[in-house]
């Protein structure tokens, strides 16, 4: 086992201990046991959450519950049978997957009061249009035209949520209002992305044409600018990989007013969640502008200054999370939440999901183990001494969700990750009988990342073509 230093300005000692003798083939036996307990809870929650009832947000002693607020987790719902199929080959999971895409999934695509539309409709269309890529499924042409009309009309309706900054950039706002940037978008623009790569552009006023690669770039560099740090003395509280839940704006003139957070603990700590979501998101765009012409990219600022940019935001992030996570891999819900204060040395061991002061976020580290991954591929593709590092990392990561203490084997908990939060400000997450902090629950966003995590995981195992959102590449 070995510490991972980083090249930051203030190395800090308490880091994820990287077991460097770990292989991906010493995770696979293990995904047996996951896989046959995903089938389970798909299964369950298919039973128990039909179409017309409230999507399945996160578990109440064991049971997945709905929580009005906007109906963001529905395509991680039927995503994740699509997925359960792309790891097993098992096809009532295919049944189930699009059949339910097809039949609840349509208001998504149309829904202009949300942000997420990577999240829900690249998950369910996105993954069956990439499966009939990659021939796993029979080439259909009703079916494909489908899928892909689908993630042309959802990339758009996202792109229309648009809010221009006066530095002449821009951000694609949430759900709070056009003030509002969130971290979290930076993984939900491969909405934006597949579009585009579709030739798809949004239409306006006299026809005017609006690119969706310039606003996903645009997007992504408010987010780096902005929700993210460098250790550049932005402000008193400036540590590189730093992010902020949102960013707040006057909407009158396009001006950054201050930083913000509605499910961290502040607007000067980090949400770790919200860190994940930029880890993921930044380094699975860089895979996807690999795969773009020169002179594609040479319209919204050219190949050199676009990746320069998204990659300096995915190393600050990645580095911050190995800084500032306990030795398991596994964090606390915020790096600034005030009982970790109670919590002598939390960094120097294991995290602890039954202490009594602060809940982990289980859902967090499957999202940042996914984007270390995907950060540390697309540097061993251009020989970086780093990428074995990042791999090795979120290896580490995945053996420990992969263990008792985190993969519900439990035949009656609905949940397949456990020890995940949902919004502790709001005091959504349950809190069992004799605990103090929330734990042993489930969400639906961690189970659906903990899926991909595996389903990457094995297709490098066994040699299979690796797994994009818009794949096929070899």
């Amino acid at each position: 086992m070995s510490k991972f230093f980083l090249n930051c300005s203030l190395a800090v000692p308490n880091m994820i201990e990287i077991n460097q003798q770990l292989r991906v083939a010493d995770l696979v036996p293990r995904l047996s046991e996951f896989w046959a307990a995903s089938a389970r809870s798909i299964e369950s929650i298919a039973a128990s959450c039909p179409p017309g009832s409230g999507s399945p947000v996160f578990t109440i002693e064991g049971r997945y519950t709905a929580k009005g607020w906007t109906e963001w987790t529905q395509g991680f719902q039927y995503g994740s049978a699509i997925l359960q199929f792309d790891a097993t080959g098992d096809e009532k999971f295919l049944t189930l997957g699009r059949e339910r895409t097809l039949e609840a999934m349509a208001p998504h695509l149309t829904h202009i009061g949300v942000h997420d539309h990577g999240f829900n409709n690249v998950s369910t269309y996105g993954n069956l249009w990439r499966l009939m890529n990659e021939g796993r499924i029979a080439e259909d042409p009703w079916q494909r035209n489908c899928y892909e009309l689908a993630l042309k009309v959802t990339g758009a309706v996202q792109a229309a949520r648009w809010s221009p900054t006066r530095d002449g950039g821009g951000y694609i706002y949430s759900f709070n209002g056009p003030q509002s940037l969130f971290v979290d978008t930076i993984r939900s623009c491969r909405a934006l992305a597949v579009s585009h790569q579709l030739g798809h552009a949004l239409m306006g006023e006299r026809d005017e044409k609006f690119s969706l690669l310039d606003r996903l770039v645009k997007h992504a560099n408010s987010t780096a600018r902005y929700n993210l740090w460098y250790g550049e003395g932005r402000d008193a509280y400036d540590l590189r990989g730093r992010t902020a839940h949102e960013s707040l704006f006057n909407t009158n003139n396009g001006d950054y007013r201050c930083p913000s957070s509605q499910q961290g603990y502040s607007a000067l700590s980090t949400w770790t969640r919200g860190l994940a979501w930029a880890m993921l998101g930044f380094a699975e765009q860089l895979e996807w502008l690999a795969t773009r012409g020169d002179d594609e990219l040479e319209t919204v600022g050219g190949r050199a200054e676009i990746e320069s940019l998204f990659l300096r935001a995915a190393e600050a992030t990645c580095d911050f999370y190995l800084d500032q996570t306990p030795t398991c891999g596994v964090p606390y819900w915020d790096t600034g939440a005030p009982g970790l204060a109670h919590l002598d040395g939390y960094l120097e061991r294991p995290a602890n999901p039954f202490n009594a002061f602060e809940p982990v976020d289980s859902s967090a580290a499957a999202i940042a183990a996914q984007g270390l991954l995907r950060l540390g591929n697309y540097l061993a593709l251009r020989d970086r001494p780093t990428s074995q590092e990042y791999r090795q990392a979120a290896w580490t990561i995945a053996q420990t969700l992969l263990s008792d203490l985190y993969l519900s084997l439990d035949p009656k908990h609905q949940g397949l990750l456990l020890h995940s939060v949902y919004h502790r400000p709001n005091g959504w997450d349950y809190i069992p009988p004799g605990r103090k902090v929330p734990c042993g629950e489930a969400c639906m966003w961690g189970d659906y990342h903990f899926r991909e995590l595996a389903l990457m995981i094995e297709r490098e195992a066994t040699g299979k073509p690796y797994y994009t959102f818009f794949g096929p590449v070899s």
